[in-house]
């Protein structure tokens, strides 16, 4: 039962990062989904992929794993670049805006 223990992407619906600050542990999963006949839902029987453990830094979720003897894994985070605008966001609406409107 392999765990893996990252700090997660930014949401593609905003623009801020304010919950990809925490580290994250999750467990691999140990069988594969399969389609109930029924319903037509994908379960499992295993219950470790529906845990998600956060903490605040990647020293505690490493302490952690060790503590409790759960083989693991560490990604470390790509960088992003910053997109700094000179006056902000609020320059798209500026009254003395210099340049040319675009979409």
């Amino acid at each position: 039962m392999l765990a893996r223990i990252y700090q997660p992407a930014k949401t593609a619906m905003s623009s801020g990062t304010a919950n990809s600050q925490h580290w994250v542990l999750q467990f691999e999963a140990a069988e594969a989904k399969r389609i109930d006949p029924l319903m037509g839902w994908q379960g499992s029987g295993d219950t470790t992929g529906q845990v998600h453990l956060r903490f605040d830094t990647r020293a505690a979720a490493i302490e952690y794993a060790r503590r409790h003897g759960i083989p693991h894994q560490v990604m470390e985070p790509k960088p992003r670049k910053p997109n700094v605008r000179n006056r902000g966001y609020g320059d798209n609406f500026a009254h003395d805006r210099r340049g040319a409107w675009t979409h």
